[in-house]
């Protein structure tokens, strides 16, 4: 038997320890994020579903639905940064619970939309009650984590984008089946308005279960507190510069944008057109497309988890990410060949989706390796909202080259493109941007 008060016997004794505080805090608080994240995309892109039925009632162009779906970016630009500011301020308890009842409610709004203007009115207002909620958690979870855990508890997160699709697909294709002109409203209407009740729950549930940070944890011990207090305070990057000037003139941050931007790309050309690529490929009825469109998100959450604990495991994170976006870009572009073959459209969605998604949980470890404190939450914020504006930017170029050729082929092309791009704007990135230094060899490694 191990002597505890040996060397090797201590070390082992404080391994444990640290492995379970932080299975304790991954517990705690990553199930509660990982359901409003959920909840969360859901809202945002369930406008892909409503499409199917709400372009032909309300005779909208495909240019209107791309620009409609995308504006939402513009809103989620403009208030990002201050949100997330403000958020590092007043704290997560009460932040995130204002954005996630406010987007409920603009999100259920969007049921009363009759023209082009209301539709661009609500999507852009919806992106102004949500900005913040994403780099705002990854913020959070830098409070807690440090950077050789963090690739797992972000991909842990993150995975709620592939459960939306896995559970919004065939939920938004049941309530668009099922939920037909009842109480003289249209399917898409009912789907805008149940999707959004979640959200309200939720925002309202956050303020009883998220502790705006380590210290105001009731359920951990002082020991513990003071364990995750010290792990993150010794990861603190050696020379980063907490000013938001040198955020904004920061070539590196700007890269990160850019990269982030072409990840994006990937992800709203998938999320605002899977529907109408299963449609396309010949399933016609609205519960069959919910089911379908589940297949290539279920597959991405298990690759977002295995590509992030590779990453981890490793330590490596630019290999990894410039990997996944060939492989998502590979994905999207062989799709194109393939058209109105269900089996063959499946795997190339699937491994698009799968590539694109694996990309998440791996870039956002890179940001927390160059800035801390209020520089974070406004880089976290500028990089995460920079990206973004590729919500505005796909679906619009899909929208309008569909107009234009009849087909979404082209659009896709476009967005591959871009996640090639994407890939070799990583493989200018240093190799190693986990933390300023390799993990020693006694550091334990489970979450």
């Amino acid at each position: 038997m191990m002597n505890p008060h040996s060397p090797t016997g201590a070390q082992t004794a404080t391994a444990e320890f640290e492995n379970a505080t932080y299975a304790k805090v991954a517990w705690r608080l990553l199930p509660f994020l990982f359901i409003c994240y959920v909840a969360a995309y859901l809202d945002r892109v369930n406008v892909g579903f409503a499409k199917l039925q709400m372009l032909n009632d309300l005779k909208f162009s495909e240019s209107v639905y791309g620009l409609g779906a995308g504006i939402f970016f513009i809103g989620y630009f403009i208030f990002e940064v201050p949100s997330n500011i403000l958020l590092h301020r007043v704290g997560a308890r009460v932040w995130i619970s204002r954005i996630m009842v406010t987007w409920a409610v603009v999100s259920a709004a969007s049921l009363f939309v009759k023209t082009p203007a209301m539709f661009y009115t609500l999507r852009f207002l919806l992106g102004v009650a949500e900005a913040g909620f994403f780099p705002g958690i990854v913020l959070y979870l830098t409070y807690w984590f440090p950077g050789t855990r963090r690739g797992r508890m972000n991909a842990l997160f993150m995975i709620g984008i592939p459960v939306a699709g896995v559970v919004g697909g065939p939920l938004s294709g049941w309530i668009m089946q099922a939920f037909n002109d009842i109480q003289g409203l249209s399917n898409w209407q009912w789907l805008f308005l149940i999707e959004a009740a979640p959200s309200l729950v939720l925002g309202i549930m956050t303020l009883f279960m998220l502790p705006n940070g380590i210290r105001a944890a009731s359920w951990l011990s002082e020991q513990q507190k003071q364990l995750l207090e010290d792990n993150i305070a010794r990861e603190e990057p050696a020379g980063a510069d907490h000013s938001l000037k040198h955020i904004v003139s920061n070539g590196r941050v700007w890269r990160l944008a850019a990269i982030y931007f072409c990840c994006m790309m990937g992800l709203y050309g998938a999320s605002f057109y899977l529907p109408t690529l299963i449609k396309t490929a010949g399933v016609k009825d609205a519960l069959d497309i919910g089911l379908y469109t589940a297949i290539p998100y279920a597959v991405a959450m298990v690759s977002m988890i295995l590509v992030a604990r590779s990453s981890d495991r490793r330590n490596e994170r630019r290999w990894h990410l410039a990997l996944a976006a060939v492989a998502a870009a590979a994905g999207f572009y062989a799709s194109t060949l393939h058209t109105g073959n269900l089996a063959l459209a499946l795997v190339t969605l699937s491994v698009g989706t799968a590539g694109v998604l694996s990309m998440m949980p791996v870039f956002w470890t890179y940001p927390s390796s160059v800035m801390t404190g209020t520089a974070a939450a406004a880089g976290i914020a500028m990089i995460n909202s920079i990206g973004n504006l590729a919500g505005f930017v796909s679906p619009s170029i899909i929208g309008w080259m569909k107009d234009v050729t009849h087909s979404t082929n082209a659009g896709l092309v476009v967005v591959a493109g871009a996640l090639v791009v994407g890939a070799v704007l990583t493989l200018t990135q240093r190799a190693t941007a986990t933390s300023p230094s390799e993990p020693s060899s006694s550091e334990p490694r489970r979450a």
